[in-house]
C-alpha cells in the first residue's frame, strides 16, 4: 500500500513534511488554519489533490478554532497557491457544510474518501496501457504524496506491478525543487519499483533513442478543452513526446478538471520566489547579481495528450466537456 501524506488524527491534521524527503521523514501535526495554509504555501504540503484535502481540514481546524467565518477561512486558504483547481475544491466541500451547519469533519473525511477512491480507480483504468509499455517517463511527482494515497501518474504503475507487470520508470529530476529525483524516487524505491533519474534535459535523449514506451503526468487544473497546467517543463515533454511519435498521458481525479475555463489561456499560472532557482538546499548556485524567473506552473495544450487516465477510463481530448458535463459540482471560483 501507497504511503499516506496526511491523515487526521484525535483533532489534528497530521502530515509528512515533503520538504525534507529523502533524508528524514516527519510527520508534523497542527490544530491550527494558519499552519495548514503556511504548509500548503511553502510546500511543505504539495500536490493538487493533496494540498485540495489538506485545505478541506484546514477548514475543519478554523470551525473549531473559532474567530472566523467559513468565507474568511476560505479565502486565508485559497490564498496559498493559485493554479491547483483541487484546492478551491476541497475548500467548498467543507464551505458549504460549514455554512449550512452540517458536520465539518464529516464534508473533509467525505471528500478525502472520494479523493482516494477516485485516484485508485485511476490506477484500475490506466494499468493495462502500462503493463503493456513498461518503459514509462514522468515528471515532477504525482504520487502518493501528491494525492493523499494512490497518486495520479503512479498510480497505473503502481497496480500494474501489483497485477504482475514490471514498469520501468524514467524519474525527470524536476528542477528547481527536484520533486522527481526526491519524491518520485523516494516513492517508487518504497515499492520496489525500478526507476532511473534523470536531468530533465535528458528526456528528448532518451525518447529519440527509444528508450521510452510512452509518458504519463499529472495535473494542477485542466481546461475544459484539455489543455491541462502541469509543474513547469511538463509542456516541453509533451512536445518531445510528439515529435518522437510517443503517447502522452494526464492522469487526474475529477477534482482538478475546471470546467468554468474553456481553455488554457485563462488558467492561473503560479511564480514562485527566485531563491528556488537561485539556490539549492540554501547554497547559492547563481552569481550574486544574478535574477531569475521562477514559474511553478506552465500550460501544455490539449493536442499533445493522447488520452486523460480518469476513475472512468481513458478519455481523449475531443470527448473531455462532453464527460465533464457529468461531473459538475459545485466549487468556489479560483
Amino acid at each position: 500500500m501507497p504511503v499516506r501524506a496526511l491523515w487526521w488524527e484525535s483533532g489534528k491534521l497530521a502530515y509528512i513534511d515533503q520538504r525534507l524527503l529523502p533524508g528524514r521523514l516527519r510527520v508534523v501535526r497542527t490544530a491550527r488554519v494558519r499552519d495548514v495554509a503556511q504548509a500548503i504555501r511553502t510546500l511543505a504540503v504539495r500536490g493538487a489533490p493533496t494540498i485540495g484535502v489538506a485545505a478541506a481540514f484546514g477548514m475543519v481546524l478554523a470551525k473549531a478554532e473559532g474567530g472566523r467565518s467559513p468565507d474568511a477561512a476560505a479565502r486565508l486558504l485559497a490564498s496559498t497557491r493559485p493554479t491547483a483547481r483541487d484546492l478551491f475544491v476541497g475548500i467548498e466541500a467543507v464551505r458549504r457544510a460549514w455554512a449550512a451547519g452540517e458536520d465539518a469533519l464529516a464534508a473533509a473525511e467525505a471528500y478525502r474518501e472520494r479523493i482516494v477512491e477516485e485516484c485508485h480507480a485511476i490506477g484500475i483504468s490506466g494499468a493495462p496501457v502500462f503493463r503493456g509499455k513498461p518503459r514509462v517517463l514522468t515528471h515532477c511527482n504525482a504520487g502518493a504524496l501528491a494525492t493523499v494515497e494512490w497518486g495520479t501518474a503512479l498510480a497505473p504503475l503502481r497496480v500494474a506491478k501489483q497485477r504482475g507487470g514490471e514498469p520501468f520508470v524514467w524519474v525527470d529530476e524536476t528542477r528547481p525543487l527536484l520533486q522527481g529525483s526526491r519524491l518520485t524516487a523516494w516513492e517508487l524505491g518504497q515499492e520496489h519499483i525500478r526507476h532511473a533519474v534523470i536531468a530533465d534535459g535528458a528526456a528528448g535523449h532518451f525518447m529519440k533513442a527509444g528508450e521510452v514506451d510512452s509518458v504519463i503526468v499529472g495535473a494542477d487544473r485542466i481546461a475544459r478543452n484539455g489543455d491541462f497546467a502541469n509543474k513547469v517543463g511538463t509542456y516541453e515533454k509533451a512536445v518531445l513526446a510528439n515529435e518522437n511519435h510517443l503517447p502522452f498521458y494526464v492522469a487526474a481525479p475529477w477534482s482538478t478538471f475546471d470546467i468554468s475555463r474553456p481553455t488554457g489561456d485563462s488558467i492561473p499560472v503560479e511564480e514562485r520566489d527566485e531563491e528556488e532557482v537561485l539556490e539549492l538546499a540554501g547554497t547559492r548556485l547563481a552569481p550574486r547579481r544574478s535574477r531569475a524567473r521562477n514559474p511553478a506552473f506552465d500550460v501544455t495544450p490539449a493536442r499533445y495528450v493522447t488520452g486523460f487516465v480518469t476513475p472512468e477510463g481513458i478519455l481523449p481530448p475531443a470527448t473531455l466537456a462532453k464527460v465533464l458535463r457529468g461531473h459538475r459540482r459545485p466549487a468556489m471560483r479560483g
